[in-house]
């Protein structure tokens, strides 16, 4: 699997593993069934994965404590980003909180629940409204030069709102929704892709009308003995070399199934076809 280094020394495969539906319904509490969600992060490493995406909300809490009972101590080269900077008041109830102070928090509470003594990637979870941006990622800067977080990663811009970052700090990730069926951020992925700054894009595999019966990537995945899913995450590779897929599941058939999209070689035809029909 291709790799991508992250801020210039944390090399990772391209296709990771993001941790949210490792927790209850509505991303709420735990899992039906905790044992089965660490022996699927198990699953993960095993398979060479060493980007691991998970977030405080996630549960809350749940995702960054199971990570650490099913993983620690970690292998070496794993990655693991996490997320600051939303609340959580129930369940699919994200409310922002991204004050300084608050951030700061968050990071220390991370750092206890991962047992870690330093965060590799730790990243704001989205801008707060009813706090200047720059005094949200001037507390990610402060925690990064206290030693507490070695790099620092956005989510959910605007390319704006990415400038500004970068005026205050390195940013080395950003993580915006992006799809076939969602590529609303393609300026913030063009960005990214002439800075060489890692892109996430979440919710990687929706794929709309474009699944369906005799639709494009319908017939090529059928060219490719594959599914339509890991049609969608093989585009996204072959999108750009910045690219770095997170897809996330509660099951082990369906993570082997996501990761078995690397092994999809499209032609450029196949890309192009692909990416026109998005737009279309």
């Amino acid at each position: 699997m291709d790799t991508f280094t992250i801020g210039g020394d944390l090399e990772v495969r391209r296709l990771g593993f993001g941790a949210m539906r490792i927790t209850g319904e509505g991303i709420w509490g735990p899992p039906d069934d905790p044992e089965e969600a660490k022996r699927l992060l198990r699953r993960v490493v095993e398979r060479g994965v060493n980007l691991i995406d998970t977030a405080d909300s996630y549960g809350p809490e749940v995702s960054e404590n199971l990570i650490a009972e099913a993983l620690h101590p970690y292998p070496a080269g794993l990655v693991i980003a996490t997320k600051g900077g939303l609340r959580r008041s129930g369940p699919g109830q994200w409310p922002r909180d991204a004050r300084p102070e608050r951030l700061k928090e968050c990071c220390e509470a991370s750092l206890r629940r991962l047992k870690l003594d330093r965060i590799d990637l730790y990243q704001l979870h989205s801008p707060d409204p009813q706090v200047p941006y720059e005094d949200s990622v001037g507390a990610l800067k402060e925690l990064q030069d206290e030693g507490k977080i070695r790099h620092v990663g956005v989510s959910n811009v605007s390319l704006d709102e990415l400038e500004r970052a970068r005026a205050i700090v390195e940013v080395v990730t950003v993580q915006n929704r992006y799809s076939l069926e969602d590529r609303d951020s393609e300026d913030v992925l063009e960005a990214c892709e002439a800075a060489s700054t890692g892109f996430i894009p979440w919710f990687p595999l929706a794929v709309g009308r474009l699944a369906e019966p005799g639709g494009p990537l319908d017939e090529i995945a059928r060219r490719h003995d594959a599914t339509p899913a890991q049609i969608a995450l093989a585009w996204l590779l072959a999108r750009s070399p910045v690219m770095l897929p997170i897809p996330g599941t509660s099951s082990i058939e369906h993570f082997d199934e996501n990761l078995a999209a690397a092994e999809v070689e499209l032609s450029p035809g196949e890309v192009a076809e692909i990416g026109s029909a998005s737009e279309g």
